[in-house]
């Protein structure tokens, strides 16, 4: 699915302008984005799941072509953590009240 399948099914199901629409999804990227990037914040979205900002540690890595070392530096990366509510759907399991 893509973003644009995203807005013409949020479209579809509440019957909003699609520029209307468009603008919202973009607008709740852009600021998901921000909170990582800038603030380094994490996003919850409560009964979806989480984007959280990970450390990646230091670590040594080889060019065995040109047989070096080289050191990658401690860096953060972005990841997506799903609410359990979420994952029990995934499974096809019950969903319970308290997720």
């Amino acid at each position: 699915m893509t973003k644009a399948d995203i807005i013409n099914e949020i479209v579809d199901r509440t019957g909003m302008a699609r520029r209307d629409v468009s603008v919202t999804v973009e607008a709740l990227m852009q600021v998901i984005k921000e909170k990582m990037v800038d603030e380094r914040e994490n996003v919850y979205l409560r009964g979806f799941g989480s984007f959280i900002v990970k450390k990646r540690a230091t670590k040594t890595a080889r060019n065995i072509s040109k047989n070096i070392t080289l050191t990658i530096p401690e860096h953060d990366i972005p990841a997506f953590k799903p609410a359990k509510s979420f994952m029990q759907m995934m499974k096809g399991e019950e969903v319970t009240a308290e997720d």
